[in-house]
């Protein structure tokens, strides 16, 4: 890993940014076009997929929006610390 690139805050996150990054990956879309749709700029998006950005369940609610999917979908299961 890149000194530059800081590791993701925990495991929740880390999984959840897994999460987001296949869902994105899945509709062929790119970061832009997948924050775009989602209604936030393409660095947050990229920092929710690395999982460096804790999230606030209005965040959570847009980008599953966004992405056409479910909360649930993106969140059962996700590890606790």
């Amino acid at each position: 890993m890149s000194a530059d690139v800081k590791p993701s805050r925990n495991a929740t996150l880390a999984a959840f940014g897994e999460r987001v990054r296949a869902r994105r990956t899945e509709l062929g879309l790119s970061q832009e076009q997948a924050a775009e749709k989602i209604g936030v700029h393409f660095t947050y998006l990229g920092r929710v997929e690395r999982g460096q950005r804790s999230l606030r369940l209005e965040s959570v609610l847009k980008i599953a929006a966004g992405l056409g999917t479910t909360p649930g979908r993106l969140m059962d299961g996700l590890p606790t610390e």
